[in-house]
């Protein structure tokens, strides 16, 4: 007879699942009374006299309950958004659903509506559900892979973050300290948003308990839970629905906190492998709720302790949450394998056109963006004639139009090498990781190169042009270095290194967002117009870096064109042919990064060019690494050139950064990619 053999007692397994709902409520207790001292003022609130209950009443105590309302909210709803889409990494922020709700806030503010926190509240809930809603449909409901997931919602996030950076800058006055808020921040004036926030999480967690069981039938899988007597559509909906409120509601009361509803779940599946109890949706939905008040309570008492009791009011506890969150997702990445349909070629139809076919489309494709030069030395706020250019050319204008030229030329100059180095680099990237939607922004090497150049031109404000263009390079490679590294276990995995790349994008940006935050927070204008990709104020040295760039990476790519080819189709294949794999592949990524860090030095982060122009190219000229690099670098310095003169011009004299012209128009491309692509279709 043989016996079942019982598994170790660990403490955890002694404790049993109310042991780890009252430890968890101990540890929130002696956070809450730790996070009650901290302060701006000395006051002793063990002597509860007038002047600390004052202090309690009005603002310690609302800082903490909204952090605790907060917490629960995020925890819950990112426990609900894994189980949903039987995906680890989805969460709040990886759906866009908090970058959807910030947006309608936005929005609000932009148009001087001062609403109550409960009518705010149902305003952000329509712009999570249309954000959630658009990235699973784009991701077959995460079940067709994590990639397809993150990138899906990466793409959507960026979209509604540049309508929402729009309008920042656009409205500076109305929007006022939005920026920082848009981190996440716990200041609160009064107790009104958390206790009208309070029933709705209260009620969604509860309704979420409530479908513990069903959540639990509809794990096993669709048809075995239809058998059981599921609905599992309306299962799901409801569950999204749920879980856009409480984040809807979080984002009201302290703005989007960022990754609290991707780590608090896993740190609950976590102990679930010890206490398998934990598992079951009934106890893991409140638990998450709990450990993500944890979180955001040990990160604001980490950024009071650390950076003064000042900083709890300029630097917001997102910042914290979302350096944290970043790790969990690098840390998942890592130990993630997917090959999901994002390894297949991209769901457009390449053409193979003959020589003379390309060269008249590579001629047609110059003379265009010779027409986006000459329109964008006339565009702006002063338009010009051609004479006035053909005058200025010959040094016979007046002061006026000289001065108009000479400011314009560097910006027009900027964009296209720009636009060039960003379309290579991304062309690289896709070869190398063999992933279609790869592309800088996304493998966070702009990030690097951006958090970077910001930390420069805050700590040395004189700095020169070449100090700028260093900073960016050293960071660019930073970033460059940690993805790669990371991503290399046993070879490199296309899948891995995207989701470490966008890991490594949210924590530069965090990087980012501290340094602005806490130098000036008023003063966010110029940070975002950089980070939003501007060629303001443009000057011919900074040119240089990035013509030099270049005119060294370009002729390489061309030279290792075959061995780019071998590399784009599978691991095995150069292998057998004889191609030096890590070298050419080292030389291939150096060299993107290289462009990257200089395209960013002289026009600030700029995305979607290095995917949109590759994709263009590809579906013009074919895939063949000899045709497609020239033809992508002339379509991506239209795509940036147009975008500049775009922005120059459309609301005159008020700009619009090219970055966020880039990225309005290059997000709808790569959701129709993810679109066409969502069945695995070639």
């Amino acid at each position: 007879m043989i016996t079942a053999v019982e598994a170790p007692a660990t403490p955890l397994r002694r404790l049993g699942v109310a042991g780890a709902f009252l430890v968890t409520l101990a540890v929130i207790t002696a956070l809450a009374a730790l996070h009650l001292t901290q302060g701006t003022s000395d006051t002793d609130l063990f002597a509860l006299d007038d002047q600390a209950m004052n202090v309690l009443v009005a603002s310690r105590l609302p800082r903490l309950l909204a952090a605790v309302s907060v917490g629960l909210a995020l925890g819950a709803a990112g426990a609900l958004l894994q189980s949903v889409a039987r995906n680890p990494l989805a969460s709040p922020d990886t759906l866009a659903v908090s970058n959807g709700a910030y947006l309608a806030v936005v929005l609000a503010a932009t148009f001087g509506l001062s609403l109550p926190a409960f009518l705010a509240g149902g305003l952000s809930f329509l712009g999570g559900l249309a954000a959630a809603a658009l990235v699973l449909a784009l991701s077959a409901g995460g079940r067709t892979g994590t990639t397809r997931l993150i990138l899906a919602g990466s793409a959507t996030a960026l979209a509604l973050q540049s309508m929402t950076t729009l309008l920042m800058i656009l409205f500076q006055e109305e929007n006022t300290g939005l920026f920082a808020w848009g981190s996440g921040s716990l200041v609160q004036s009064d107790l009104g948003g958390v206790i009208q926030m309070a029933p709705v999480v209260v009620v969604a967690i509860g309704a979420a308990v409530a479908l513990g069981n069903r959540l639990d039938i509809a794990g096993l899988g669709d048809d075995t839970a239809m058998v059981l007597g599921v609905n599992v559509r309306r299962l799901r909906l409801t569950v999204i629905v749920l879980a856009v409120m409480l984040s809807a509601a979080a984002v009201t009361v302290a703005g989007p906190i960022g990754f609290i509803g991707l780590c608090a779940p896993v740190i609950v599946r976590l102990l679930a492998r010890r206490l398998p109890e934990l598992s079951r949706h009934r106890a893991l939905v409140p638990l998450s709720a709990l450990a993500g008040v944890v979180i955001l309570l040990a990160s604001d008492i980490a950024l009071r302790f650390v950076l003064g009791a000042r900083a709890g009011v300029d630097v917001p506890p997102g910042v914290v949450t979302a350096m944290l969150g970043a790790g969990v997702l690098m840390w998942l990445a890592r130990r993630h394998r997917d090959a999901g349909p994002t390894r297949q070629p991209p769901a457009v139809r390449t053409a193979d056109p003959g020589r003379a076919a390309f060269g008249v489309i590579l001629l047609s494709g110059t003379a265009l963006l010779i027409g986006a030069v000459v329109l964008g030395l006339l565009g702006g706020d002063t338009w010009l004639l051609l004479g006035d250019v053909a005058n200025w050319l010959q040094g016979r204008t007046g002061k006026a139009l000289t001065y108009v030229l000479d400011q314009r030329w560097p910006r027009v100059a900027a964009a296209v090498l720009a636009g060039a180095a960003l379309a290579v680099s991304g062309a690289a990237f896709q070869a190398v990781s063999r992933n279609p939607l790869a592309e800088p922004g996304v493998l966070g090497i702009t990030a690097g190169a951006g958090a970077a150049a910001v930390a420069m031109l805050t700590l040395v404000p004189m700095a020169g042009i070449a100090v700028v263009s260093g900073a960016a390079g050293l960071g660019a490679l930073a970033a460059f270095a940690l993805v790669y590294l990371l991503a290399w276990r046993g070879g490199l995995s296309s899948d891995r290194l995207v989701l470490m790349g966008i890991g490594a994008h949210a924590l530069f940006s965090a990087v980012t967002v501290l340094i602005i935050v806490k130098s000036d927070p008023w003063n966010t204008a110029k940070a975002l117009t950089w980070l939003s990709g501007s060629t303001y104020g443009r000057v011919p040295g900074q040119l240089l870096p990035v013509a030099v760039a270049l005119a060294l990476f370009l002729p390489l790519a061309l030279w290792l064109r075959r061995d780019l080819d071998l590399l784009a189709l599978d691991e095995d294949t150069p292998r057998v042919l004889g191609v030096p794999l890590e070298p050419v592949r080292l030389l291939a990524l150096g060299g993107a990064v290289l462009l990257t860090s200089t395209a960013v030095s002289a026009v600030g982060v700029v995305g979607f060019v290095g995917l949109v122009a590759p994709h263009a190219a590809r579906a013009l000229v074919g895939g063949r690494h000899v045709r497609l690099l020239p033809a992508a670098a002339v379509l991506g310095a239209v795509l940036v050139s147009l975008a500049d003169t775009l922005g120059r011009t459309v609301i005159a004299p008020a700009q619009v950064p090219a970055g966020l012209v880039t990225a309005l128009l290059g997000t709808p491309y790569f959701v129709w990619l993810l679109w066409r692509s969502r069945a695995g279709r070639p």
